[in-house]
């Protein structure tokens, strides 16, 4: 392999990680099934759990269980944390 195509191999796959390692966004809608003591952490009821930073507009007192929220969330690492979040109360 000359050093040229060796060059541009490499740089190929420190391409390929950096654009792993990404934080990847994405949709969901559901219903609350349980939130954490700190109001930060919510529990969707198909399993999936949210982290809703301080920065996210969300009305007080809104993230309860039975409230349905439509949420968009970026994957950091293992942990779903919320970039923008709409929630309709239980009724």
């Amino acid at each position: 392999m000359t050093s040229r195509r060796r060059g541009a191999f490499v740089l190929a796959i420190a391409c390929v990680l950096l654009t792993a390692s990404l934080a990847v966004a994405a949709d969901i809608e559901g219903f609350i099934k349980s939130v954490d003591p700190s109001g930060r952490m919510i529990t969707l009821e198909d399993g999936t759990q949210l982290t809703v930073p301080a920065t996210a507009k969300v009305e007080a007192g809104a993230l309860k269980p039975g409230s349905h929220v439509k949420a968009s969330f970026q994957s950091q690492g293992d942990a779903k944390v919320v970039t923008a979040i709409q929630v309709t109360p239980k009724k």
